[in-house]
């Protein structure tokens, strides 16, 4: 077989998006992906699925109690988990669908299998058959897996996202280990489904690395909305009974006990790049097993790349594409490079949580001069409208230029609005331009005008 001009390991966003994108730019591609259904983790297993779970309990949340206030009456609402499940099955099975018609379209060469380097250049596939083929560049997009609790392997009622997402049942009681993004969204979905939900957090607040307006804020909300937490907690032991289990913990040297249906633990997540034969490409890896790459997404070996969840930062699609985007244009010639200052973070609770840039304790640690423009949702005639009042939008500005170096908000529909704010950062703007831009009225988005308008000069119109 004839040498591939770009090999991609791993068929998740950031798998995909590169073999695409590098076929697009006239490179003869290959993508090599161990499931039979291309999307990894995300599609398959992750956020897509979850999403699914999120629109579906939320519906079923509003109609128990927000209906009422709207004038609509719906008598005997009940539940039909299979249902749920199925239509999320649906719609993971239609858009892997049409992934696979993305593929066909722009002329990939698949490959279904386990791959591993046999030098730099010669990588074996072990599929239904061993083959080995030829890559001038190759890029690793293995994606991650997640991390387990020593004393605690997934199993029985002791689940990871991927149990989580398939229950037969909605459980009475479970407890999640970790608040971070999983842990709340899948948390939330079970909460609004009617479980008594408890969250226990090592760390001092959930979400650590948000700001902590933000993160505050939501653990207050997802409170209101029924969830328990215990933060600064330490679980120390998990165990399986005839119906349930038991979580042991430990919070201030006290000992707390925790009885669940299920516990589902979500304490992150590790690069996969287990059997990939790293050394045999002479691929370093750091101490945490992490890919060292540069701003053109480049490992040590430059003919090398890896994208993803396989090297440092956030683990989230979006940022696995774009990665994935940058390799391949860099192998077609192009000078592209990485701007991790504005990769968005979105927590799909109800209401939404969206962040981007540098954090109010942030910049107080690096002795920054920084504005602040926070702006509530409570103000704005289309919350009001629609009965979303919980939340705002929050506007940090480098204090002697005006330049915006992070926006955060809580609130209906922020997972779209922080699209704008990632533009504005993007290009460099200060919060006067973003005030100056006409928003459409009555929307969601104004209070981000709002807001920068209160960065900008101290003074908004609807406060």
């Amino acid at each position: 077989m004839d040498p591939f001009d770009v090999v991609v390991i791993g068929g998740g966003p950031g798998g995909y998006v590169a073999a695409i994108r590098a076929s697009q730019l006239g490179k003869r591609t290959a993508l090599i992906e161990k499931r039979p259904t291309l999307g990894g983790t995300c599609l398959n297993v992750g956020c897509i699925p979850s999403k699914a779970l999120l629109d579906s309990s939320e519906l079923y949340h509003q109609a128990q109690t927000k209906f009422a206030e709207h004038g609509i009456t719906a008598t005997d609402v009940s539940l039909d988990l299979g249902r749920m499940m199925k239509r999320k099955e649906n719609v993971v099975r239609d858009t892997v669908r049409g992934l696979d018609g993305l593929i066909r379209k722009n002329k990939i060469t698949r490959f279904t299998g386990t791959a591993s380097f046999v030098d730099g250049e010669k990588i074996s596939i072990a599929g239904e058959k061993l083959q080995t083929i030829t890559a001038a560049h190759t890029v690793l997009a293995t994606g991650s897996e997640a991390n387990t609790l020593p004393f605690a392997p997934f199993g029985g009622r002791i689940l990871s996202s991927t149990e989580a997402l398939s229950l037969k049942e909605v459980p009475k009681k479970m407890v999640v280990v970790g608040g971070g993004v999983i842990g709340l969204e899948l948390g939330s979905v079970y909460a609004r489904l009617g479980s008594e939900v408890t969250v226990v957090e090592f760390m001092p607040t959930i979400m650590s690395g948000m700001d902590k307006d933000l993160s505050s804020g939501l653990q207050r909300i997802l409170k209101k909305q029924g969830m328990t937490f215990h933060l600064r907690t330490a679980v120390t032991a998990i165990e399986q009974t005839a119906g349930g289990v038991v979580v042991s913990a430990e919070k201030k040297g006290e000992a707390l006990s925790f009885d669940a249906d299920y516990v589902l633990v979500s304490i992150g997540r590790r690069p996969y790049t287990t059997g990939l034969n790293l050394e045999a490409a002479g691929v370093q890896i750091d101490d945490k097993g992490f890919i060292p790459v540069d701003r053109h997404m480049r490992t040590n070996v430059p003919h090398i790349f890896a994208i993803g969840d396989t090297v440092a930062g956030p683990m989230l699609a979006h940022k696995a594409e774009e990665e994935g985007t940058v390799a391949a244009e860099f192998i077609s010639g192009q000078r592209p490079a990485m701007n991790y200052h504005t990769i968005p973070s979105v927590v799909y609770t109800w209401p939404e949580a969206a962040s981007v840039g540098k954090t109010e304790q942030e910049l107080k640690e690096a002795g920054v001069p920084y504005a602040v423009g926070k702006f509530p949702f409570s103000a704005s005639g289309r919350a009001r409208a629609a009965g979303e009042l919980e939340g705002f939008v929050k506007v940090i500005t480098h204090e002697p230029t005006d330049q915006v170096i992070g926006i955060h908000m809580i609130g209906p529909r922020t997972a779209e609005i922080i699209a704008e704010a990632v533009v504005a950062m993007e290009y460099q703007a200060a919060a006067e331009d973003i005030a100056r831009i006409c928003h459409a009225h009555p929307t969601f988005s104004e209070p981000l005008k709002e807001a920068a308008m209160l960065a900008w000069q101290g003074k908004a119109i609807h406060i």
